[in-house]
């Protein structure tokens, strides 16, 4: 597998949409790399008849349609359901199938809260912000966080406070780095507070607000250097300019990306 996907199958005149990044795929070389790079987003979401029958009409592979759809009726793992994609067309180098075993292993292994913030984790990176709230609430939602390893639940806070600090809802944010901070007390649960709660409230004082938290004076003065270096290097940063003529195309951009992050939109081709 290289950094180019060159196709040596069928393209598909329709896509197959992967609801959970909102993206079209058209060929089984997309859906090889959206799936080595995504497998904590393998899931029926991706693999289900809509697959199966898109892979045998618009790809003609009735083959490989065959075996998914048996593997799907016997509620086959991930390894039996990715395997047969891979091995298709070769994707993978012996290496990348050696990696991806151990992944596949250390999944297996993962308790399922661990597994569903994976999940969530995913969907960030693919910039599915709400997507990922959805699946942090889940987590928030269990009976067994208390068996989780140490910090699980304040990570799982602090990834859902990012989630919403990207959708812009500081209010929300600030309230999951706050709780974040007071199970673990750790440094960036404070520092993302701190920022939150002064994107809300300008005038925010941070050692009024770290003394009310009976923040350690050490943890205070860390917190304060790391903030006041953020910002020097945000302010560094050249601004942009951006052309009367061109706002429209600007503003078009911003609002797909941001329709696509919140998946209020369908990529499906007409």
């Amino acid at each position: 597998m290289s950094g180019y996907i060159l196709c040596q199958t069928k393209k598909a005149e329709h896509p197959y949409f992967i609801t959970n990044i909102s993206m079209n795929i058209y060929s089984i070389e997309e859906l090889c790399y959206y799936l080595y790079h995504n497998l904590y987003l393998a899931d029926d979401t991706v693999f289900n008849e809509e697959l199966c029958s898109w892979i045998d009409e618009e790809l003609e592979l009735p083959v490989l349609a065959a075996k998914l759809r048996k593997n799907l009726e016997r509620n086959a793992g991930a390894e039996d359901m990715l395997y047969p994609v891979f091995k298709e067309i070769n994707y993978l180098t012996y290496e990348e199938m050696k990696k991806l075993n151990n992944r596949l292993t250390v999944m297996s292994s993962e308790r399922a809260a661990v597994r569903q913030k994976r999940k969530g984790d995913s969907l960030i990176e693919n910039g599915m912000y709400v997507n990922a709230i959805q699946v942090y609430q889940k987590i928030l939602e269990r009976g067994d966080l208390d068996e989780q390893r140490r910090g699980f639940e304040a990570s799982v806070r602090y990834n859902l406070g990012c989630a919403y600090s990207y959708l812009f809802q500081m209010e929300k944010a600030a309230e999951c780095f706050l709780a974040s901070y007071r199970k673990e007390h750790s440094l960036k649960s404070l520092q993302a507070y701190l920022l939150a709660r002064k994107s809300i409230q300008k005038d925010t004082d941070y050692d009024k607000v770290m003394e009310e938290l009976e923040t350690e004076e050490n943890l205070r003065n860390e917190v304060k250097e790391n903030i006041k270096q953020s910002l020097n290097a945000f302010a560094a940063i050249p601004e942009r300019k951006t052309e009367e003529k061109n706002l429209d195309t600007v503003l078009e951009t911003i609002t797909k990306e941001y329709h696509r992050s919140t998946g209020c939109c369908s990529l499906h081709a007409q």
